[in-house]
This record gives C-alpha cells, sequence and structure tokens, in this order.
C-alpha cells in the first residue's frame, strides 16, 4: 500500500476491486500466504472471495479497508473490544 497503489488505481478503475491471488494479497499486506491462511482458519484477517473450495482470492479494496481498521497514532491507544478478541484469536498458537 504505497504511491503504487494510488497510481495503478488511477490508471485502472477495477485495480482496487479486481480479485487478487492469495500470494499477491500477501505481498501487498507484507505477510507471506501461510499467515493469511492461519487468519482464515481463525476468524481473523481481511475479507477473502471463496470461488471455490480450494480457490482464495481477495479485493485489494479489503486489504486497504482491513489495515485502515487498524491505524493507531501512538501504543498507548486503546484498542477496541472487537479488535482485542481477533488479536486474541489470532495470537492463540
Amino acid at each position: 500500500m504505497n504511491d503504487t497503489t494510488l497510481e495503478n488505481s488511477d490508471r485502472d478503475p477495477d485495480y482496487l476491486d479486481c480479485l487478487i491471488r492469495e500470494r499477491e494479497a500477501a505481498k501487498f499486506l507484507g505477510y507471506n500466504a501461510r499467515t493469511l491462511q492461519n487468519w482464515r482458519f481463525r476468524g481473523c484477517g481481511p475479507k477473502f472471495v471463496r470461488v471455490s473450495s480450494r480457490s482464495i482470492r481477495y479485493r485489494r479494496r479489503d486489504l486497504i479497508v482491513w489495515a485502515e481498521e487498524r491505524l493507531v497514532y501512538n501504543t498507548s491507544e486503546p484498542e477496541t473490544s472487537e479488535f482485542e478478541y481477533v488479536v486474541s484469536i489470532c495470537e492463540e498458537s
């Protein structure tokens, strides 16, 4: 999520809404695909599209929204109860 994202969305109006593969979504967020798989299994992480039982896709718009919902200004900022719940689920391994 950088200036390239904005440039691509200016050139291609469907850039934010087209479906992308799991690896591309992971790279977009700065994680690996296994992390996204783990989040899906645990019921947290960004929204995704289940194309079939073995095919998962993401929209860049949903990835951006998911990341924006987690923005904080400092480490002492209180977390929302929903966020705390999701984090606790995701950190259990």
